[in-house]
């Protein structure tokens, strides 16, 4: 492999890794044996291929210099002991824009319906949001936190300390708003507005009072509209 191919395959290392890249990872990915190599140039002996550490370095020096005098869109920095390439500070607001427009087509409906109505509740406890949605939120509610868009804020005082939840920030952010005080004006619904299959058999206005209250035997396992027997 000549010099500059050897640059551009490190070059290509940096591009493809996620994470800084230290001087041995890149020296052991040059490797014959795919373990660390010692200081030694390509073709020593044994027949194994290999860069020393005072190459890899060389070269990185001269991509480095490369990015710069050329006014790439990245630029090779070293970070925390290792070398990545990192987009170039001049075009932030582009990337901005372009990942925010990425993260919010990759939300669910799911994942939407909950962080709807976290933004109009909040603070607002994961059984208050299940209420309402009529199904589990486990899922949604660890997409939301993972991405930033929503947050815990504390405990509910009331037996059991349930965790709140509210938007953060970053949803602001996402949804271009000031504050949730923008947030277009919600309908408040009642108990009509609801379909009757959503509600707990105590709530529905449209079954029998003699439907409503639990037999001998009957265990109250309301969700979604679901209720279990003790002895089936």
């Amino acid at each position: 492999m000549s010099d500059t191919e050897l640059k551009y395959a490190i070059e290509a290392l940096l591009f493809a890794s996620e994470r800084p890249l230290t001087v041995d990872e890149i020296q052991e990915a040059f490797s014959a044996e795919g373990g660390s190599l010692p200081d030694r140039q390509a073709g020593a002996s044994g027949g194994q291929e290999g860069v020393s550490e005072k190459d890899v370095r060389e070269y990185l020096a001269e991509l480095k210099k490369e990015y710069e005098t050329q006014s790439r869109g990245f630029k090779l920095f070293e970070i925390a002991g290792g070398w990545q390439l990192v987009t170039d500070e001049r075009f932030s607001s582009y990337l901005k824009k372009f990942y925010q427009s990425r993260e919010k087509k990759r939300l669910s409906r799911a994942s939407l319906e909950t962080l709807s109505v976290i933004a109009y509740k909040q603070p607002v406890t994961r059984a208050d949001i299940e209420a309402i949605r009529g199904v589990n939120v486990d899922g949604a509610l660890k997409t939301l936190l993972e991405k930033g868009l929503a947050r815990i804020a504390g405990r509910k005082e009331v037996p059991g300390r349930p965790i709140l939840y509210r938007t953060t920030k970053e949803f602001l952010e996402h949804f271009g708003l000031n504050s949730v005080k923008e947030l277009p004006p919600l309908k408040e619904f009642t108990l009509k507005d609801i379909e009757g299959h959503l509600l707990p058999p105590e709530l529905n206005p449209a079954l029998p009072e003699s439907k409503k209250t639990l037999k001998s035997g009957e265990i109250s396992d309301w969700k979604g509209g679901v209720k279990s027997e003790a002895n089936p």
